[in-house]
């Protein structure tokens, strides 16, 4: 009885297979599958891809820095660049001061690009508080950006290679990376 309830199942498989085998030989057949003989590959797949070279102007400098890193790699100064910092509250809290003095005019208090010197720059800046969250947001690739700036990739991203030293660099990557937590201003001294 097992048997044959096996071979009545495997006879439903083959007339269901053959069934689709036919429909697909059927499309093959009216052009709808195999327009240009690739099976695998079919005419009404081909169109053309989208590409950084077809990104508007802002788009495509923007792109090209992220493109560089993931084929080209960052300079020899920065490859296996790794922060020696495990961050505490105080390098947080000098990165937020750092931050704020150097980067919030453009990027955003909370680095959402949105500071007032960079609402006229075109590409707009970078949405840190979004790309810090991102895989590409590695340590060397942080330090290549902040130090070389954007001149490169034609953007007014300035480097900040000679007016920052690399631990102040690293902690404000740590300030950036803890989320753009406030930054508690300082009492003026009283007098």
């Amino acid at each position: 009885m097992r048997t044959r309830t096996l071979a009545v199942m495997a006879a439903a498989v083959v007339v269901v297979a053959s069934g689709f085998g036919a429909g697909v030989v059927a499309q093959m057949g009216r052009g709808h599958m195999m327009d240009d003989g690739d099976f695998w590959q079919p005419g009404w797949m081909h169109r053309h891809m989208w590409g950084r070279r077809d990104a508007p102007p802002d788009m495509r400098a923007r792109m090209q820095r992220h493109w560089t890193f993931m084929h080209e790699g960052v300079p020899k100064a920065y490859q296996r660049a790794q922060s020696p910092l495990k961050p505490t509250i105080a390098d947080i809290t000098e990165g937020g001061t750092l931050y704020t003095e150097n980067c919030a005019s453009c990027h955003g208090k909370s680095g959402m690009g949105d500071g007032e010197a960079g609402k006229s720059l075109t590409p707009s800046p970078a949405l840190l508080a979004w790309m810090i969250q991102r895989p590409v947001a590695v340590d060397e690739y942080l330090m290549w950006t902040i130090s070389e700036g954007g001149a490169e990739f034609k953007t007014d991203m300035p480097a900040f290679k000679g007016a920052l030293q690399r631990e102040q660099i690293w902690k404000i990557i740590a300030y950036m990376r803890a989320g753009f937590p406030a930054v508690a201003k300082k009492a003026a001294p009283k007098k």
